[in-house]
């Protein structure tokens, strides 16, 4: 997105520092880092100050060398020239300012004209006769012409609406990416559990209606079910109302039959997320035959579409109860260890197993990547609400107190994640 609004890109990263590889297309270094705490995208001027710093200025100089030599290497130049590093820097200047009487225009070495920021470069390399000299003197000087192109490419001096589209494109993706795995996964199709009954608990609404073991739900109240989260959501929407059900009975028994049900309250249970609730039940369990369900695309794009949203649902009301204490946050929290624990075990599931564990990941990454906390892109969504607001930033003092508390805030996270992974693997 921000390469599509015209912002200058120059890192992706999977993982933090230290790096491990990169690999330089275009503007941008594609690089894997080594410390799996998540990942993020460095935009040119992606910081808190009102202008760019003499810093800045430099860090952006050394991204025109690369993006100089970068062009000489595709032309073809760089290599029949035998030079490298500044020497060719300083080659392109003197070709640049000295024009065809050099013997080579720059046109021919970069196989294209330089850019304005380029030139401003060029000129002030064959002035200086040293490429670090130029650098050092264009950062601390910072001429007009310069700031203005970085001020072009920069993501802090965009209009409100591209750097909200930019912020907003991560936890889109992520959220996105759910419906469309689950779609496929549909499609491809998921072991489903049949409505065939198990297990029967004496003296339970099942029991007392004349269930027995191996019978096969046909429908419940008039509505055909086709696997147990059919029937099990059946009975626990019936809302304490007696269900018709039609039973297919086991060979050798009478093949079809229909037997009355009145549902029971159990005793509250809980859910996943903590929280204790009352559910409606008549006392089984699934026999465990299974069975693989392939549906349409545009069935299984219509549960995809819902998946996700339950799934998100769940994923903010277990948020919602952890922050106001109802769930543990020991229990419910978990870090890179915890992931790559239940990556594995899901691996050995099966795919449809795998693509849900990744889906239930990327919406918890999405949806707490949207909490209104400082250096997540809820925080900066946070300040673009506020600018709008008041029609101007927050003072930069205030941006930079709220940037401290939220690196603060995220390190007491990761580190309570870790020691928490590493607590329960030593028991």
């Amino acid at each position: 997105m921000a390469k599509r609004l015209g912002v200058r890109v120059i890192r992706f990263s999977i993982g933090y520092p230290p790096r491990v590889w990169g690999i330089r297309r275009g503007e941008t270094e594609y690089s894997i880092g080594a410390t799996p705490l998540g990942g993020y995208v460095r935009m040119l001027g992606d910081e808190v100050a009102e202008e760019p710093s003499a810093a800045t200025i430099e860090g952006y100089l050394k991204e025109i060398e690369l993006d100089l030599v970068d062009a000489a290497c595709k032309s073809g130049w760089l290599a029949t020239s035998g030079k490298s590093g500044d020497d060719a820097l300083v080659a392109i200047a003197d070709a640049f300012t000295q024009g065809s009487g050099a013997g080579t225009s720059p046109s021919a070495i970069l196989g294209r004209e330089p850019n304005a920021e380029e030139a401003i470069l060029l000129r002030e390399i064959a002035r200086a006769g040293s490429v670090a000299r130029a650098r050092e003197t264009l950062s601390e000087g910072r001429p007009s012409a310069l700031v203005e192109r970085f001020n072009l490419r920069a993501f802090p001096s965009q209009k409100l609406w591209k750097r909200i589209a930019i912020v907003l494109a991560g936890p889109a993706a992520n959220i996105l990416f759910a419906p469309i795995v689950l779609t496929l996964v549909f499609m491809i199709g998921v072991p489903v559990t049949l409505p065939v009954i198990g297990q029967i608990f004496p003296d339970k609404p099942g029991a007392v209606a004349g269930l027995r073991t191996g019978d096969g739900i046909v429908s419940v109240g008039g509505t055909p079910v086709q696997t147990w989260d059919d029937l099990s959501r059946s009975i626990r929407e019936s809302g304490g109302k007696a269900l018709e059900l039609v039973v297919k009975r086991p060979a050798g028994s009478d093949n079809i039959i229909k037997l009355t049900v009145q549902p029971a309250l159990t005793d509250e249970e809980t859910p996943i997320f903590g929280g204790k609730t009352k559910v409606w039940i008549i006392g089984v369990l699934p026999h465990g035959d299974e069975t693989t369900k392939h549906e349409t695309p545009l069935v299984a794009l219509q549960r995809g579409v819902a998946g996700t949203w339950h799934i998100s649902h769940d994923i903010v009301v277990g948020i919602v109860k952890i922050i106001d204490g109802t769930t543990s946050a020991r229990k419910a929290l978990g870090g890179p260890i915890m992931i790559a624990q239940m990556a594995g075990k899901e691996a050995h599931e099966g795919f449809a197993d795998v693509a849900m564990f990744t889906v239930m990941l990327s919406l918890e990454l999405g949806i707490i990547n949207l909490l209104p906390v400082p250096l997540l892109d809820g925080g900066h969504l946070a300040f673009f609400v506020i600018e709008a607001i008041r029609g101007k930033p927050l003072k930069l003092r205030h941006r930079e107190i709220a940037m401290q508390v939220g690196l603060f805030l995220l390190f007491i996270l990761m580190s309570f994640v870790i020691l928490n992974d590493i607590s329960r693997l030593i028991g």
